[in-house]
Parts: C-alpha cells; sequence; structure tokens
C-alpha cells in the first residue's frame, strides 16, 4: 500500500481529534453529577483547546510546499485512511453523542479513557514516520501530555471507588 498525506490534512485531524476531545469533555463536565469529576473533565477540556492551538500553529508555521507529501508505506498509511475513513473513529460526528442519557461518573471517565488511547494511537502512528522538521518534539509533549490524561482520568477512578 503507497499512500500519500500532505501535512495540511494530517494537521487538520489532529486540530479535529483535540477539538472533539474538548467538545466531549465539556459536555461530559455538563452531566457529571460528581464535583470532584466535573472540575477535572473542565481542565482536560482546556487542555485539549491548548493542544488544538498547538497543532494550528504548526500548521501556520510549517511551509507545506518544503515538506511536500508524506510519502508512507505500510501501517502507518493504513492507520491513517482508516481514521480519516472514519473507521477507526468519526472524526465528524458529535463527540457528545456517545455520552448515555445519564452516565455515571464512573462511565463518563471509562470513555474519556478510550477516547485519549484513540488519540494516542493516532499520534504515535503519525510519529512512527513523521519527518523530524514537522515539529516531532511537540508531537511528543503532546503524547505525554495525553498519557498523563489517562492517568488523571485512572486517579478519578480510583476517587470514586473509595
Amino acid at each position: 500500500m503507497h499512500t500519500t498525506f500532505n501535512i495540511d490534512e494530517i494537521l487538520q485531524m489532529a486540530e479535529q481529534i483535540e477539538r472533539n476531545g474538548a467538545i466531549f469533555y465539556r459536555r461530559a463536565a455538563e452531566v457529571a453529577t460528581d464535583e470532584g469529576v466535573r472540575s477535572t473533565l473542565l481542565m482536560l477540556a482546556s487542555m485539549e483547546d491548548d493542544h488544538e492551538s498547538l497543532f494550528a500553529t504548526m500548521q501556520g508555521t510549517l511551509d507545506n510546499g518544503a515538506g511536500g507529501d508524506w510519502d508512507l508505506d505500510g501501517q502507518a498509511a493504513g492507520y491513517l485512511n482508516a481514521v480519516a475513513a472514519g473507521h477507526v473513529f468519526d472524526l465528524n460526528t458529535d463527540p457528545a453523542e456517545s455520552l448515555a442519557a445519564h452516565p455515571t461518573a464512573r462511565e463518563i471517565l471509562l470513555q474519556a479513557i478510550g477516547r485519549e488511547k484513540d488519540a494516542i494511537a493516532f499520534f504515535i502512528g503519525l510519529k512512527s514516520s513523521m519527518p523530524a522538521s514537522w515539529g516531532l518534539d511537540r508531537l511528543d509533549e503532546i503524547i505525554t501530555e495525553e498519557l498523563s490524561h489517562i492517568a488523571l482520568l485512572s486517579d478519578e477512578i480510583k476517587k470514586l471507588e473509595e
């Protein structure tokens, strides 16, 4: 399989992932009844906003003409194609639609962990063959922060179980 993506397409997907994350966290905070969970969700929404801004900045500062198309083979290309087609997660669906009518705090947190895992998988897929000139160091920072989100969400689940 031989697929090309340009930096704009890739960064637009990354921005949408972060935008969807922020939407999900804000909607989840609206329905969460536990104040600690609500506070954590709003903090995570803000962090996702920051990630979206970082990807937008990357898109604005990188010269697409200089980077050209990103030539991919194998798993990374297959994964990006699956994301673009909506087979992994649908970037065009309202992420808040996945919340049940009356979700428990635990259900919200588990769903949030799943969304974080999806985002991390996407970013690691990008990193595996992304040219360093496209901002690998920034991507590493976002991956590290997304991993910390999972730890934070897991801590909230533990608090609920105490």
